[in-house]
């Protein structure tokens, strides 16, 4: 084949590969701007704003301030009436393990299916007395039937940060209503205390009288 003819084939391969020989085929699906904005700029804008209102401060008050109100005062456990009647059983603490539990080394410690029971390796050494912390009568009993050494005071309703004011001696609080609800406690005044490898539940029926129940 002459080089001419290279030439000609080599021109015409060109010329169909070219623009000359691109076809448009229309739009194919419908074609939107892009409108949405960086989202972090918009947070950024939005707290910038907040902050120039004092709205931010404003929030940071108001926050400040529930906490503060729900550490004085926490929300009162539902459920629980002031005991008319004594009631005492018992409550076994031991569990189950369902799976086995082991060490750093990955030793089994307790294998799954061993019952276990805390008060045979962490006794209880204080009473817990729960009681209405808005109840004059039950707090006058508690003082005057415990002490800091033989009881831990758990209050139900009431402040615990104006009790520990008033009477020098710390109270907790059940929040959510934990313990009792563990317990299967329904009344106050009542004592959780270890009797063995149990532990000996009752809810006492106060009569009036500073110190009924010892």
């Amino acid at each position: 084949m002459s080089r001419r003819l290279h030439l000609i084939l080599l021109a015409s391969c060109l010329a169909a590969s070219g623009p000359g020989f691109a076809r448009d085929y229309g739009q194919q699906g419908a074609l939107f701007p892009v409108v949405e904005a960086d989202l972090l700029s918009v947070i950024q804008k939005r707290l910038t704003a907040m902050q120039a209102s004092g709205e931010i401060d404003r929030a940071n008050r108001q926050l400040a301030e529930r906490t503060a109100a729900q550490v004085r005062r926490p929300v009162p456990v539902p459920g629980i009436g002031d005991a008319a009647e004594e009631r005492r059983w018992t409550f076994d603490p031991t569990i189950t393990v369902h799976a086995d539990l082991r060490d750093g080394r990955g030793r089994v410690v307790v294998a799954a299916g061993t019952r276990v029971n805390p008060l045979d390796t962490v006794p209880l050494r204080q009473r817990l007395v729960f009681l209405d912390g808005d109840d004059e009568g039950q707090v006058a009993w508690a003082m005057d039937a415990t002490t800091a050494l033989n009881a831990k005071l758990i209050l139900v309703s009431g402040s615990p940060v104006a009790l520990m004011k008033a009477q020098q001696r710390r109270f907790y609080f059940d929040q959510k209503g934990t313990l009792t609800r563990h317990f299967g406690i329904r009344a106050v005044p009542a004592v959780v205390e270890q009797q063995g490898r149990t532990l000996a539940v009752r809810e006492l029926a106060l009569r009036g009288t500073k110190g009924d129940h010892k």
